[in-house]
């Protein structure tokens, strides 16, 4: 939903325009994890993921002459166990407070993880390339010449 409400909220602002929404929200056991907005709180959410598996939910949309396509790609990722002073020294190192789960797979966090699963892996930064793909070609866009 969110996906749809970013690429809206811009259409609305340039008729004509072909826009594309994407929001992503990691899930661990049915609870979403939120920017942590602070050190402590970037901390406390990669001690929560250490050592287990999660989700990152991609949702992407494209608003073209009012019409509205969207999909969703699940990413799975399971972290490795790491110690405290590994999980400090990291978000010390990688600017993450801005970051939903407090990591970045496209970056130093990569090291975080043991193991990634996905049918599209440019879902796991944020905007799923293959789904965009489809979804352009549905609202009429050319993607290829």
């Amino acid at each position: 939903m969110l996906a749809i409400e970013k690429a809206q909220s811009v259409a609305a602002l340039h008729a004509g325009a072909v826009v594309i929404g994407s929001d992503q929200i990691p899930e661990v056991s049915g609870v979403a994890l939120e920017k942590p907005g602070t050190r402590a709180r970037a901390v406390e959410s990669l001690m929560l993921l250490a050592g287990r598996t999660h989700r990152l939910v991609t949702g992407v949309a494209v608003v073209a002459d009012g019409r509205v396509e969207s999909d969703v790609d699940i990413v799975e990722l399971r972290m490795r166990p790491l110690a405290r002073e590994e999980i400090e020294a990291y978000v010390d190192r990688e600017d993450v407070l801005d970051c939903a789960g407090a990591f970045k797979t496209e970056g130093l966090g990569i090291a975080l993880f043991e193991e990634i699963r996905s049918i599209d892996p440019t879902s796991g930064i944020g905007l799923p390339l293959i789904k965009l793909a489809k979804l352009l070609q549905r609202a009429g866009v050319t993607v290829l010449p």
